[in-house]
C-alpha cells in the first residue's frame, strides 16, 4: 500500500509541472529606428537608447526594402523616427515649394510613412524627432512651414551653421504627456532645423511651444486610445542626458517599449 501511494504521488507530481507551460524567452527588447546609417550622427540615437538599456536591440529600417521593413517591425517592440534632410512638400500640397527644400528623399518619406501606418496598427509607442515629429505631422495631414527664416519671421533662432547648439526656450503644457515625463513646465533644449509645424495635424495637440509660437512637441489628442506617440523638435539624443528633456525622454520611451513587449506576443 506504502509503495502504491508512493508511486501515485509520483505520477501526480509529473503530471502537474508536464501541465504547466513554459514562459517563453522574448529575447531583448528591440527598436526599430527609421534610420541609423551610415551618417556617424546616427549612431548618437542608439548612444541615447542604449544609456537606459544596453541590452536592448536597435534595428535600422531605412537599408531594407518597404516589405521587408515591415516584416522586421512586426518584430520590434517600439518605432523610433530620426532626424535628417526635408520631408518632400508634394506630402503636404506644396509641391510647388520643393526648391527651397533641402535633399528631400523620397524613399525614406515613403518608407517612413509606412512604418508610421503599420505601427499606429500594431499600438507600438512611436517616437518622433526632429524630423521625425515634423513626418507624424505630415502623416496625419498636417503642414509644414518650408523655411522658418523666411516663413516665419521669427525671432528665434532655431538654427546655425554647422552646430546643434541653436538652443532656446521652451514651455510645457501642464498635464501633457511631455510634462508628465520631464516634471517640468519649460527648459532650455538645442536646436537644428529651418523648417517646423505650420498647421498641426487635427488628430495631435501641440504642448510645447518656443517663444515665437512655433509648436516643438506634439501628441495625439486622444492620448488615452493609444500606448505612447510622442515627436519632439529638439534632438535629445545630443543634449546631456540629465537635462530633464533628454533622459527621462529616453527613460519613457524604453519603458514604453518593454510594457509593449510583455503585452504584445509577436507572431
Amino acid at each position: 500500500m506504502k509503495v502504491f501511494k508512493i508511486v501515485l504521488f509520483s505520477f501526480l507530481l509529473f503530471g502537474l509541472f508536464s501541465c504547466q507551460q513554459p514562459i517563453p524567452d522574448k529575447g531583448p527588447i528591440k527598436i526599430a529606428i527609421s534610420k541609423a546609417v551610415p551618417a556617424k550622427s546616427y549612431k548618437n540615437y542608439v548612444r541615447w537608447i542604449h544609456s537606459v538599456d544596453s541590452t536592448i536591440e536597435c534595428l535600422d529600417m531605412h537599408h531594407l526594402s518597404y516589405d521587408s521593413a515591415i516584416l522586421m517591425l512586426k518584430e520590434c517592440d517600439g518605432l523610433l523616427l530620426t532626424g535628417g534632410t526635408d520631408i518632400y512638400p508634394g506630402r503636404y500640397g506644396k509641391e510647388e515649394d520643393t526648391a527651397r527644400c533641402w535633399n528631400p528623399d523620397f524613399k525614406r518619406d515613403t518608407m517612413e510613412a509606412n512604418l508610421i501606418r503599420e505601427g499606429i496598427k500594431l499600438e507600438m509607442p512611436i517616437m518622433g524627432i526632429c524630423r521625425g515629429l515634423q513626418n507624424l505631422n505630415v502623416f496625419f495631414d498636417g503642414t509644414l512651414y518650408i523655411d522658418l527664416p523666411s516663413d516665419l519671421d521669427t525671432i528665434v533662432k532655431h538654427q546655425l551653421p554647422k552646430t546643434y547648439k541653436a538652443n532656446h526656450e521652451i514651455t510645457i503644457q501642464q498635464g501633457s504627456l511631455l510634462h508628465e515625463i520631464s516634471g517640468v513646465t519649460s527648459g532650455f533644449v538645442n536646436s537644428n532645423h529651418h523648417q517646423g509645424i505650420e498647421v498641426l495635424a487635427y488628430q495631435l495637440n501641440g504642448i510645447a511651444r518656443t517663444q515665437d509660437g512655433l509648436i516643438e512637441t506634439i501628441e495625439l489628442k486622444n492620448r488615452g486610445d493609444y500606448p505612447f506617440l510622442l515627436g519632439v523638435q529638439w534632438h535629445p539624443e545630443r543634449m546631456d542626458y540629465t537635462n530633464p528633456l533628454s533622459g527621462k525622454i529616453a527613460h519613457r520611451f524604453v519603458e514604453e517599449a518593454k510594457r509593449y513587449s510583455n503585452n504584445y506576443s509577436h507572431e
